[in-house]
């Protein structure tokens, strides 16, 4: 029995170890094995060039700084189009958070990882630094039981959400669910409301829900204009709009995704590196 007992120790994996957050403002959890990876530099712009969701900018950064002082915040669901800076924002307030002083970390967690979120949030429990728990592209299909794994964590379980880690997620979807799995529920559920509110009810667990609608021709012009402000690339306001415009059409979309896609193939064509 004793040669059993130390096998199975030599077979079980060890503790895992808390990192050292002092090492980088930013981590992505990864699971088999569980740990945490510092990013040494984070994919992000800077946050005066997001055009078009100040208002949307302001509250999420006003949340943010509540939390990274020591003070209650919400969980946000950015939500609605895409390629208009759901994603870039979160990294970007971050950013700015850090720059005013404050010892904000941000952690990644990706979808997939959702079964594992409890381990995490525990990791992070016992920490003295506060984090910002970001998960990208959130959403979940019909057999996708993943969403149960978040529900208790962020608001209902017997431990709940850390006082240390706020959760921002961001999706295309303002419930995280196609429409049609919704009025599939309706049209087949015994009890119909029943079976809704059980696939809405995760959403209803961030208490800011930000929305982001598609830009206008003059919102998309004027955040190319700020990218070659910001970067030094020198193009005169006829050129840009006829190339931006017919780049856009190629497209078939308008957004701030495409616009920094016409931006890099400019600043390519013009040899400025960014």
């Amino acid at each position: 029995m004793k040669r059993i007992a130390e096998a199975l120790e030599r077979m079980a994996p060890a503790p895992l170890a808390a990192p050292d957050f002092d090492a980088a403002d930013a981590f992505v959890w990864h699971v088999d094995p569980d740990r945490l990876a510092p990013v040494a530099q984070v994919n992000r712009i800077d946050l005066s060039l997001l055009v078009g969701v100040e208002r949307t900018r302001d509250t999420l950064l006003a949340n943010t700084l509540q939390f990274a002082k020591g003070l209650p915040a919400n969980n946000a669901l950015l939500w609605g189009s895409r390629g208009m800076g759901k994603s870039s924002i979160v990294k970007a307030i971050h950013a700015e958070v850090v720059k005013q002083g404050h010892g904000l970390k941000i952690v990644e967690l990706q979808r997939e990882d959702l079964p594992s979120v409890s381990r995490l949030m525990n990791l992070l429990r016992g920490s003295e630094h506060r984090f910002l728990l970001f998960c990208d592209d959130l959403s979940f299909s019909h057999d996708d039981e993943h969403y149960k794994s978040l529900k208790a964590v962020l608001d209902g379980g017997i431990e709940g959400r850390p006082d240390n880690v706020v959760f921002y997620a961001t999706s295309n979807r303002r419930h995280l669910m196609p429409r049609d799995m919704i009025e599939n529920e309706r049209s087949s559920a015994i009890n119909p409301s029943e079976a809704v509110e059980e696939k809405v009810s995760l959403s209803d667990r961030f208490g800011l829900w930000l929305g982001f609608h598609p830009c206008s021709q003059d919102e998309y012009l004027e955040m190319i204009r700020g990218y070659c402000d910001a970067y030094g690339v020198s193009v005169d306001e006829d050129t840009l709009r006829a190339e931006a415009i017919e780049w856009q059409a190629t497209r078939g979309a308008r957004s701030g995704r495409v616009a920094w896609q016409y931006f890099t193939d400019l600043a390519g064509r013009k040899g400025v590196r960014i």
